[in-house]
């Protein structure tokens, strides 16, 4: 029998496995990446205190256009580092959230780097 294959799983199994190796904390928290086919979404968490700092999306009223493409996530991570720097963030460990390095996640990067975070 064939099985299907879960790609979902399989970035869940990846996320996992970097989340035991990084966390966020008060000085330097973790920015987050989430994405859908549709969208994508960015968030600063402090995991010590269990609290999101800041958060950015496609969703997000400011936002025009459509949220599934690399100039969205470009924009979505210039979003995430204005707010980050209102809120006087200026370092952060990048958590991919297990999908590869490449694309919209990279974009989304490049945004906030950009934007003046630091990692």
């Amino acid at each position: 029998m064939v099985k299907k294959f879960d790609r979902n799983a399989q970035r869940m199994k990846r996320h996992v496995r970097v989340r035991a190796k990084i966390s966020g904390t008060p000085e330097r928290p973790r920015l987050n990446v989430f994405r859908s086919n549709a969208n994508i979404y960015a968030q600063i968490i402090d995991d010590i205190n269990g609290a999101t700092l800041v958060s950015a999306s496609t969703l997000d009223k400011s936002f025009e256009g459509f949220g599934g493409n690399v100039e969205a996530a470009k924009k979505v991570g210039l979003m995430i580092a204005e707010r980050a720097k209102e809120k006087g963030i200026t370092e952060v460990v990048f958590d991919r959230g297990g999908y590869i390095f490449h694309g919209r996640v990279a974009a989304l990067a490049e945004g906030a780097r950009e934007g003046g975070l630091e990692f």
